[in-house]
């Protein structure tokens, strides 16, 4: 009997990187990635960290339902994570479309072929930006607002998509983690975030000022009704958000569930500056322009259900975070 795999869509990128180095058992995995935001070299990256071989990738566009479904006629696919997407807020503003076109396509040949093949188990990378512009912390259990842009939209859809499909699947066991703000690297510095062009998240960006890549930092607004005038977010470490799909694999269950994916403890843009000074004895120049459009002003989590039920808590600090970022840019500086 073939040996069942874990199919990771978008498997080379920032995230799925980071579970696959978390795994005891990387030989078990089958990576879908297109390439669109990470480079192929990012599999010899990983093979410094763990045992991951070449065939194990598919260089495959998840919106492509035919060119994809060789991957489930070619393993035993018992479980999908599927992070795979576009995900700039911004660029979902301007083109959204292709957002529309491509998140929402790549979760529908998941279905599909989880359907097709009768694969049960689903972890979909959900984002807190479905909630809308809600009061912090927010809890699984609030209804959804009216998202702020297409990126979100295409989030929140998809979550519906896999629940409609669990009502007629009762046998499915999927799970959206509603991730806050993912940030930082491997402690080695072999992996991290790789933006391509202008990043699109803050601490690349904080990261490639303090390299000298970028002469300054834009800060986007300072009038929001925070502490000082810049917008809060949860940054979570990218493999305290990797431990949590782990801890998921480890714990599925029959129908579908939703957790939030953070730290609970909000970070200012400007203090997240502030401590990426800090920690790395640096300073980053500023400057303040005007709002971003989508952006909210606080986006914080409620983790108390993802800990209650699955026993899971993240342990990364701020300062831990930005001392990653830091060590991961400077063995990438060019």
């Amino acid at each position: 009997m073939a040996q069942k795999k874990i199919l990771l869509t978008g498997g080379l990128g920032y995230i799925g990187s980071h579970i696959i180095a978390s795994m005891e058992d990387p030989s078990l995995v089958v990576i879908a990635d297109n390439c669109s935001n990470c480079d192929i070299e990012q599999i010899d990256r990983l093979k410094q960290l763990v045992a991951l071989e070449r065939h194990q990738v598919y260089l495959v566009d998840c919106t492509d339902l035919n060119a994809f479904e060789v991957i489930f006629k070619e393993n035993e696919i018992d479980t999908v994570i599927h992070l795979a997407g576009l995900k700039a807020v911004g660029e979902s503003v301007a083109k959204p479309i292709e957002y529309y076109t491509n998140n929402l396509n790549a979760t529908l040949n998941v279905l599909t072929l989880c359907d097709r093949y009768h694969v049960n188990r689903l972890i979909f990378s959900s984002s807190a930006t479905v909630y809308g512009p809600q009061v912090s912390p927010m809890n699984e259990s609030m209804t959804l607002l009216k998202t702020t842009n297409p990126y979100a939209e295409t989030k929140a859809i998809s979550e519906r998509m896999i629940e409609d499909y669990c009502v007629v699947h009762p046998e499915m066991a999927a799970t959206s983690l509603r991730y806050f703000n993912p940030v930082g690297a491997h402690p080695s510095g072999i992996i991290g975030e790789f933006p391509k062009g202008i990043p699109n998240n803050l601490l690349p960006y904080v990261q490639q000022v303090a390299s000298g890549k970028r002469p300054w930092l834009n800060v986007f607004g300072n009038d929001y009704e925070t502490s000082d005038g810049t917008p809060i977010r949860d940054y979570i470490h990218v493999l305290d958000l990797a431990s949590a799909h782990l801890c998921v694999l480890k714990s599925p269950q029959a129908g579908y569930r939703i957790y939030n994916v953070g730290t609970g403890v909000g970070t200012s843009v400007l203090g997240l500056v502030h401590a990426f000074e800090d920690a790395n004895q640096l300073t980053i120049k500023t400057k303040i322009t005007d709002r971003r459009s989508g952006d909210v002003a606080e986006s914080t989590a409620d983790v108390s259900k993802i800990k209650k039920e699955l026993g899971w808590v993240s342990h990364y600090t701020i300062q831990d975070i930005c001392k990653d970022a830091w060590n991961f840019e400077q063995k990438h500086s060019k």
